[in-house]
């Protein structure tokens, strides 16, 4: 192959297929739907996973474990982060971290981890944070704040018998 060869052959904006347009169009007649069958005829639609009539690949995989839905998704932060995106004396929270385009995505909580090390002074509020950070955010002459955890569906529904919480919809 030569450089004057690379590109032979190669489009870039390729014709239409012009369907149904008579038989000198090499697509008339049948318009490439064949004869007969359910894929010949108009409203024709299958599902994306239908695979010839064999067993589709979602079914022959085996499952294993459970997914739950409620579960609180949970974002991490390192202590090396916060060093390196944060001033001296800066009080940290989550609507910060998501204002500023730190934290991307939907999440419910917000934890710590200790991975790396911290210098500066920091107000650090989270909902969750692993022994290691809060050691580490302390002995940088930092403050620590546990934030209420997301409330779990039976508390939830155990509030709403005892009638603490007025219902928004009556």
């Amino acid at each position: 192959m030569k450089l004057h060869d690379v590109n032979t052959g190669i489009t870039k904006n390729r014709k239409r297929k012009r369907i149904g347009r008579g038989p000198g169009s090499g697509h008339g007649k049948t318009a490439g739907r064949g004869h007969k069958g359910h894929k010949s005829r108009s409203g024709y639609s299958r599902k994306p996973s239908f695979q010839g009539g064999s067993m589709p690949l979602f079914r022959r995989i085996p499952k294993r474990g459970f997914h739950n839905p409620f579960a609180p998704v949970i974002k991490v932060m390192n202590v090396q982060d916060l060093e390196a995106m944060c001033d001296d004396g800066m009080e940290i929270t989550p609507d910060l971290l998501v204002s500023t385009h730190i934290l991307t995505g939907i999440f419910d909580e917000l934890k710590i981890l200790g991975n790396g090390e911290i210098t500066k002074n920091l107000k650090v509020s989270a909902h969750r944070f692993s022994k290691s950070a809060v050691e580490k955010i302390k002995a940088a002459g930092g403050e620590v704040t546990i934030l209420p955890a997301k409330r779990l569906p039976k508390e939830r529904a155990a509030l709403l018998k005892s009638g603490e919480v007025q219902r928004a919809h009556k």
